[in-house]
């Protein structure tokens, strides 16, 4: 017998005798979900990196210490990249007798490729956008350095060898990226000015950056090509700021999770709906062995209909989920420069192994009790096959999630987190089903009869009322998760830059003028900015042992392992902080204390226990690392990667720093700022913080769009578990309506059935959708959450609601269909 060819007959009858409609929608939902998903949050991904390109100035940075090769330049203009060269080194700039140091930037008319100048006509005056550079002779100076030279637009300065003219004030370049308190005041000046000033002389300390942009296939083509070259470092918007490099990593969580999300609920749809399907086909199956059909032919035939079946519903899900993502990128035109990039291939070769996997793990497994049926099932209808082993079933479709959960979430925390919540629900869920029935069977006396019924339905059947109670409710749980939840996930999320989130910074204020400052700040800008102690100091040695640039292989690690930190004392543990590893302060504090941000901890191998070393001035100071911090960067709240004890720190030299929120139209008030304490530099920040919530905004939307196709899935689970009895509580309610149940009795015990379980389950769904919510808050994206109270109101009266009317809609034939029909059909 050629059991493909009879696997694609039956496939073909079954099809149109409606058996595989409800196993085909599930796998069509599913994978739509996740080729949608996975289309959408690749190019989401990448646009969301191109449009943080901005703060790059360009798509792609090479940098080197010496001149860009000429022929990786060559390379990028055969590309049609367009490209833009520029060079920064420090250099002192001399005003009269005034001598400063500045960080300069020399730019051609390129400049910058991706984002726009921002500058003003005076100090503090109303900045706009410009698409110029400073002409010949000319040069822009940033706040920070008009204010240290004490110069207006149009005095002169000196640089090296060449005289230049202060004509604007700079007050944003897209790439000024790293720390801000490290970098010397900016000095920009046009790059055919540069050989003028005969300040590039061998051994000069120089950094040489090559600026790309173009279409995203072809910058990406040409990174690969050059990703080898030890010349030239790579340099992508995840290096740059700590707050913009958060706001990525945040928007690859919330997207990962829808994905995860559905592919979980998917497994469970499928898995509902191909019990059903097995169930269905017992009679057929025993048939078949009694023709002489083979256990082995048996699986091969329907093995073959789940491959043809999942290829068909994945290739047609694949399309549809592109049709999905286009339109979003409709939607999205506007928000992003260019639009979303074009897809690539990937996610279409996801959503075909997709489906493969996912219909053979979660569905194979009830397919296979169909090769043992047995033959003696034709004379006795109720001999059932053995079932398979439990831990063999779980342990296949816990495999199948592993390995798909990677191509979606990418994040190893987010995936277990979630994971380890719909298990542990779905184990509430089951025992909490098994107690009601044992309560049921005490309360079923004491009712009326149809009630009485009803719940003889749920405790006679506790298998499958058990299944229903974890099916629905692990449904309810997501859809509450995914709309609620989701909602106070993200609001939680923006609330983190409120209208009022700090834009300027003060630095270099000294120890005497605190006091006024802080005065200053309340009762003129009215500014509650805390001041915080910062001191210069550089690491020299772990535990006794040298720090050096050369013990690092990470670029990041080289530049920490020879700069100077940013030190600071604190006696409590700022709100925007969180301990991840070890205890504050001790009492006792006789000695050194640090306490360092997680980040650099891992960068630079250092542990709790081990013991620092920094040179201060001329003096050095070791204290032990008695704890680790997570610092939340994008509350442009002052923070910093170490700190100490007050103790420890307290008689070092340094000065203070502090952070406030003001309105550009108020602006006018820094002048008198600076006029009152001249060495006090003021630093904007306000460009980078609009260009963390234009990020924010579009992952907001972009989230929105996906959990909508999630959502759809938790539907789909909701269906398939209340569908899964359809056939005996027809049988029953037949057998009824024949012993003489009246239709209001049968519709009156049905909907005491489905109030009780939907009762029970949005109870227990609203628990498990708070404690995962809080668990997702506190452990991934480090927001503060408050249970909505909402979720306890609507958790129970929407899964009342679904379970009643899905299950009503489901047995309506029940009162149309005429019971001899029924019973004759099941004899």
């Amino acid at each position: 017998m050629n059991t493909f060819k009879f696997s694609i007959v039956s496939l073909k009858r079954d099809w149109s005798s409606g058996e595989l409609k409800l196993i085909a929608t599930s796998v069509l939902i599913a994978i739509t979900c996740l080729t949608s998903v996975s289309f959408f949050t690749d190019r989401v991904k990448r646009a969301t990196e191109l449009q943080a390109t901005e703060l790059l100035a360009a798509d792609l940075v090479l940098s080197a210490p010496n001149p860009i090769p000429v022929e990786l330049i060559e390379d990028a203009i055969d590309r049609n990249l367009t490209h833009s060269l520029n060079e920064s080194f420090r250099s002192v700039v001399v005003v009269d007798d005034q001598l400063e140091m500045s960080e300069v930037k020399a730019v051609d008319e390129r400049y910058p490729i991706r984002g726009k100048l921002r500058i003003s006509d005076a100090l503090f005056g109303d900045e706009y956008e410009t698409e110029l550079i400073p002409a010949s002779t000319e040069a822009w100076i940033d706040s920070r350095l008009a204010q240290a030279l004490q110069i207006q637009p149009g005095d002169q300065l000196s640089l090296g060898a060449s005289q230049f003219t202060f004509t604007k004030v700079l007050n944003y370049e897209p790439d000024r990226g790293g720390d801000l308190f490290n970098i010397a005041p900016r000095l920009l000046i046009n790059r055919s000015d540069l050989k003028k000033t005969q300040l590039i002389l061998p051994g000069s300390r120089v950094r040489y950056r090559l600026l790309l942009g173009g279409n995203s296939a072809d910058i990406e083509t040409y990174r690969n090509s050059i990703k080898d070259d030890t010349r030239v470092s790579i340099q992508s918007i995840k290096q740059a700021r700590p707050e913009i490099r958060t706001a990525l990593e945040r928007a690859e969580q919330f997207l990962g999770l829808a994905a995860l999300v559905s592919i979980a609920l998917a497994g469970l749809a499928i898995a509902m709906t191909s019990h059903r399907y097995a169930v269905r086909h017992y009679d057929n199956c025993a048939i078949l062995r009694c023709l002489g059909l083979q256990q082995r032919q048996i699986t091969q035939i329907y093995t073959y209909q789940l491959i043809l079946l999942a290829l068909i519903a994945g290739l047609l899900g694949c399309f549809i989920g592109f049709i999905a993502q286009e339109i979003l990128n409709k939607l999205m035109v506007g928000l992003l420069q260019e639009g979303l990039p074009p897809p690539s291939i990937l996610p279409l070769i996801i959503g075909l192994l997709a489906s493969l996997i996912t219909v053979l793990a979660f569905a194979l497994p009830q397919i296979l009790r169909l090769s043992r049926v047995t033959p003696l099932r034709v004379l006795r209808r109720d001999l059932l096959p053995l079932p398979l082993n439990n831990y063999l079933v779980y342990g296949i479709a816990i495999l199948a999630l592993i390995i798909l959960s990677p191509w979606q979430s990418g994040d190893s925390k987010l995936t277990f987190l979630t994971l380890a919540g719909l298990f542990i629900t779905a184990l509430v869920l089951a025992i909490c089903a098994r107690s009601l029935i044992l309560f049921l069977k005490h309360m079923q006396p004491k009712l009326q009869s149809a009630a009485r019924y009803g719940l003889s339905n749920v405790t006679r059947r506790a298998q499958q009322s058990t299944t229903q109670v974890v099916g629905v409710g692990i449904g309810v749980t997501v859809m509450l998760l995914l709309t609620l939840v989701r909602t106070d996930l993200l609001a939680n999320w923006q609330d983190r830059l409120p209208a009022n989130t700090p834009n300027y910074f003060l630095i270099n204020i000294q120890p005497e003028q605190v006091s006024q400052v802080s005065r200053y700040l309340q009762d003129t800008i009215n500014a509650n900015g805390k001041l915080y102690p910062m001191i210069r100091g550089r690491l020299t040695a772990i535990n006794q042992q040298s720090v050096s640039a050369d013990d690092y292989a990470n670029e990041r690690a080289k530049r920490l392992a020879t700069r100077e930190f940013n030190l600071s004392y604190i006696e409590d543990m700022q709100a925007d902080n969180q301990l991840i590893a070890g205890n504050w302060w001790p009492d006792d504090r006789n000695q050194a204390y640090f306490s360092i941000e997680q980040g650099i901890a891992e960068t630079l191998g250092i542990n709790i226990g081990d013991t620092l070393t920094y040179i201060i001035g001329d003096r050095e100071i070791s204290g032990e690392v008695i704890n680790l911090r997570w610092v939340e960067w994008d509350s442009f709240n002052v923070n910093f990667f170490v700190v100490s004890n007050p103790e420890a720190l307290t008689d070092y030299p340094g000065t203070f720093i502090s952070s406030f929120y003001m309105p550009s139209s108020e602006r006018s008030k820094l002048i008198e700022l600076v006029k009152q304490f001249p060495s006090i530099t003021v630093f904007d920040v306000d460009a980078i913080l609009n260009q963390v919530r234009a990020i924010m905004q579009q992952v907001v939307r972009t989230v929105e769009f996906v959990f909508i196709f999630t959502i759809l899935t938790g539907i789909m689970v909701l269906f398939a578990a209340l569908q899964s009895t359809h056939d005996e509580r027809m049988h029953e309610s037949a057998l009824m309506r024949a012993l003489g149940a009246n239709q209001t009795q049968i519709v009156f015990g049905l909907t005491t059935e489905f109030v009780l379980l939907g009762l029970v389950t949005g109870i227990i769904s609203a628990l498990a959708a708070s404690v995962i919510e809080i668990a997702l808050a506190h452990y991934v994206f480090k927001v503060e959450m408050i249970v909505n109270p909402l979720i306890w109101l609507i958790g129970p009266l929407a899964c009342c609601l679904i379970t009643t009317s899905t299950g009503l809609y489901g047995t309506r034939h029940l009162l149309r269909t005429s019971p001899m029909h029924v019973l004759r059909k099941t004899v």
